[in-house]
């Protein structure tokens, strides 16, 4: 039966301004949700010195967070479309803002990582809720559109942010008497109590469909794709791998388990996951396109932020600054992506972004530095091995470049892949796509490590002899003893490191250049769809 939509076209001067409030909600929320991927990262040393946390527990920082998230934002979108999306969102929101005192205020490691996992459950219920409440609060056309830009930019600026202010906070000097790692949590506390509380005023209440909660699917498909952002985050884990016996047996129990959610979801009245959500071509097309890019993206973060600090020699708040024109140049190309979606197909702008993104990987691909062992041993006199590598000639072009490609990806096929689903479903469409993103960025940059890992070492192998005859040479087998070997080491794989570094974003050039066929063949929706909302269904065929 036809539905028509739940806000009429015309928007009244009142109304227009509480949409608008509505959207700086949304976006909070999503830039809370997305910062906090990121901005612990550069704590991680601090974090584990002043809670004395191991350096192979120091990486449970991060992955804690994202099993959590990724595994819980199916049960989140289904909550979100059981229970109202507007509760959902602001229980979200709390358990996000209490988990982050919690952390900010750790004592020790269980404390801390305990927390981290209540961060990511807040923010499973959150982020599908937030962008399942943009369709409901926002007309089809111009106002919709610039709210999933909005949205798409906070989700590719929030990791930039993150990088900066984790850098700034942490090498804040103890203010108030508290270490600068802890404001890395604890300020994001009032973002959410703030968006907790105005959202009652600006957000009205979704409507509650029928329907029993799939407890057997919450389970297996929960259990499931926790079992496998725990192994891909395992394998891209230098320690472990992907022949790691943990790794292997999550990532198959994993798998196991999501076989039989897929039996189950398939048998149920009321499914978790309801099938016919996939079977637009257009939507199937968004999800998977969503799934390679977002992985593509982080791979540019997590390698770059690397390369420019360990090789090149920026401190963590020059690398965080480094990525500010990242965050500019997004924030441009969404809001003209959402300017064009009422003009032009998205094929053609996610097609094109897909291309942009790829030519800014293979720039970064470009990148060298001196691999002679002299140029090694200068390391420890101090000199960056990386000094040749030029920020505005090497890194500034390609950063843009990839912000404005991310832009031109985001907004369309976040609008192509919720688009008439229908409206019970609408909460469980929006936790399938973060899913995709969640799962597609740990599947991503687990692979690309291993792929990194592999070239560094094998090169790390061929340099070393070099490394060491010239140490020898230079005197400093004597001098160094029995670190000797161990130096000449940590060298060589220093030099190594921008070997698997470029090969990993030449690798993920190709992944962004196969998700731009799929949308050039296979992405077909029309402009004109997205600007009106059209019967409940249209387009789930």
């Amino acid at each position: 039966m036809a539905e028509t939509a739940l806000v009429t076209p015309e928007v009244t001067p009142q109304e227009h301004r509480r949409l608008r409030w509505a959207l700086v909600l949304i976006s909070l929320a999503q830039l809370m949700v997305v910062l906090d991927s990121t901005i612990a990262n550069i704590a991680l040393p601090y974090i584990g010195d002043d809670l004395d946390i191991t350096s192979a527990n120091l990486t449970w920082i991060v992955t804690g967070y994202a099993l959590a998230f990724g595994g819980l934002l199916l049960l989140g979108g289904r909550l979100a479309d059981l229970f109202g999306r507007r509760l959902i969102f602001i229980i979200g929101v709390l358990i996000f803002a209490v988990a982050s005192l919690t952390g900010g205020l750790a004592q020790n490691e269980a404390m801390l990582l305990v927390s981290r996992g209540f961060q990511g459950l807040g923010a499973a219920l959150a982020s599908p809720a937030a962008l399942a409440l943009i369709t409901t609060t926002f007309p089809a056309g111009k106002e919709r559109n610039r709210a999933f830009a909005v949205y798409a930019a906070m989700s590719g600026i929030g990791a930039a942010i993150g990088l900066i202010l984790g850098g700034w906070l942490t090498g804040l000097d103890h203010p108030l008497g508290i270490a600068g790692w802890r404001y890395t949590f604890l300020i994001v506390v009032p973002i959410g109590l703030l968006a907790a509380f105005l959202a009652p005023r600006f957000f009205r209440e979704s409507e509650r469909h029928a329907g029993e909660l799939d407890i057997p699917g919450a389970i297996t498909g929960t259990a499931g794709l926790l079992g496998i952002v725990y192994g891909l985050s395992r394998a891209g884990n230098a320690s472990y791998g992907w022949g790691d016996g943990q790794t292997i047996a999550s990532l198959v129990v994993g798998v196991v388990l999501l076989a039989v959610f897929i039996g189950i979801e398939s048998r149920v009245e009321h499914p978790l996951l309801p099938f016919r959500i996939f079977r637009s071509r257009t939507r199937a097309i968004s999800f998977v396109a969503m799934m390679i890019m977002p992985a593509a993206m982080f791979a540019m973060f997590f390698f770059l932020s690397l390369l420019i600090q360990n090789v090149v020699g920026y401190s963590p708040l020059k690398a965080g600054f480094a990525f500010v024109p990242f965050s500019i140049a997004m924030i441009i190309s969404a809001m003209t992506a959402s300017s064009l979606i009422s003009r032009v197909d998205p094929r053609y702008l996610a097609g094109t972004g897909t291309l942009l993104a790829a030519g800014a990987l293979f720039g970064f691909s470009r990148i060298s530095v001196h691999e002679s062992p002299s140029a090694s041993l200068a390391v420890l006199q101090g000199e960056a091995l990386g000094a040749d590598v030029n920020y505005w000639t090497h890194i500034l072009p390609f950063v843009v470049l990839m912000a404005l490609g991310m832009g031109m990806v985001f907004v369309p096929l976040t609008l192509t892949a919720v688009h008439h689903v229908q409206a019970a479903d609408s909460g469980i469409g929006s936790g399938v796509l973060n899913t995709m993103q969640q799962v597609g960025g740990a599947l991503g940059l687990a692979t690309l490590s291993t792929v990194a890992l592999h070239f560094s070492t094998n090169r790390g192998e061929e340099l070393a002899p070099g490394i060491a005859d010239a140490a020898t040479r230079a005197g400093l087998a004597e001098q160094l003893g029995p670190r000797f070997e161990s130096t000449v080491s940590e060298l060589a794989s220093l030099t190594a490191f921008t070997e698997g570094a470029t090969t990993a974003f030449l690798v993920g050039a190709g992944m962004a250049v196969v998700s731009s066929v799929l949308i050039w063949i296979g992405l077909d929706v029309k402009h004109e769809e997205l600007a009106t909302d059209g019967p409940e269904g249209v387009g789930v065929h």
